[in-house]
């Protein structure tokens, strides 16, 4: 299937929201489209995030990727966060999360990131066999730990 891979605007808030919404379900969230569309905007109108959409010839977009900047202290360069990537089921196994993660390393290049990180759940086998098979590898020489704040809304 033919896909153009673009980096999203604020003016595409409404073409990703319901991919956006699917992948939240996806991790076991309620559909919520409205929130989706609040979320993505914030995110893009303050410059917090970049969203690579891929679209195919009518303009549907079937998959999306979003990284969050962050920096890396010890070498004092950029990093990304590799925080979502999905592909619609009816798409997967055509190509399209490795043009997404073609697009993002000549992001991260252009960007002069020091590393792109991503985490997965160790359930989640195909989304690892994508990224090893892109040359991302399993760092298991540090520990990742999470506190959820009792009060979030």
């Amino acid at each position: 299937m033919e896909v153009t891979i673009r980096r999203a605007t604020a003016d595409d808030v409404e073409l990703l929201s319901k991919r956006f919404d699917a992948y939240r379900v996806f991790f076991g969230q309620d559909s919520d489209v409205p929130l989706a569309q609040e979320f993505l905007g914030d995110r893009l109108r303050n410059s917090e995030s970049v969203i690579f959409c891929a679209l195919t010839p009518d303009e549907r977009c079937v998959g999306f990727a979003q990284l969050y900047p962050s920096f890396s202290s010890v070498s004092a360069k950029r990093t990304w966060i590799l925080n979502d990537l999905f592909v619609s089921e009816p798409f997967r196994g055509m190509g399209i999360g490795a043009r997404l993660l073609a697009e993002i390393r000549a992001f991260g290049e252009a960007t002069r990131a020091k590393s792109i990180l991503i985490e997965t759940k160790a359930s989640n086998t195909g989304a690892q066999k994508l990224y090893e098979s892109h040359g991302y590898q399993k760092v298991t020489e540090r520990f990742f730990y999470e506190r959820e704040n009792q009060r979030t809304s």
